[in-house]
C-alpha cells in the first residue's frame, strides 16, 4: 500500500496528570477536536477545508497542564487555530479543570515546531 502524505494535522494534548476514565477522555479529546476546528472555520478556512480534505489526521499527546497553556500562548502567537478545554465539573472532575488543548487544524510543519517533542498518549 503506498504511503500517504499530509498537509494539514490536528494535535490534541491531553493532561496526562488527571485520572480521567477512558470514556471521559475520549469525550475530552472530542470537544477539543471540534472547538479547534471550528475556531479554524473563523480564522483559517483554507486550512480547514484542506483538513478535511485529506481525512483530518489527528495526534493525541500529552502533557502537564502548566504545559498546556505554554503551548497556547505559543499557538496563538504562530496564529494557529487552538481551543483550551474546561470541563464543566457534571461528572469526574470540578467544574473549571483544564483538560486538553487542541491545536490545529493547520499546516503540518507549523503545528510541528511546537508539538513535535510530546509524547504520545
Amino acid at each position: 500500500m503506498a504511503e500517504r502524505t499530509f498537509k494539514y494535522k490536528q494535535v490534541i494534548i491531553v493532561r496526562a496528570d488527571l485520572k480521567m476514565s477512558p470514556g471521559k477522555l475520549a469525550v475530552q479529546v472530542a470537544h477539543g477536536s471540534i472547538a479547534a476546528a471550528e475556531r479554524a472555520r473563523s480564522e483559517r478556512k483554507d486550512w480547514l477545508k484542506g483538513w478535511l480534505a485529506e481525512g483530518q489526521k489527528k495526534v493525541v499527546v500529552k502533557s502537564d497542564e502548566d504545559g498546556l497553556h505554554e503551548l497556547r500562548d505559543h499557538a496563538t502567537e504562530l496564529g494557529l487555530p487552538n481551543d483550551l478545554i474546561q470541563d464543566a465539573g457534571l461528572t469526574e472532575l470540578p467544574p473549571g479543570t483544564t483538560t486538553v488543548l487542541a491545536i490545529g487544524p493547520a499546516p503540518n510543519e507549523i503545528v510541528d515546531r511546537i508539538t513535535r517533542k510530546l509524547p504520545l498518549l
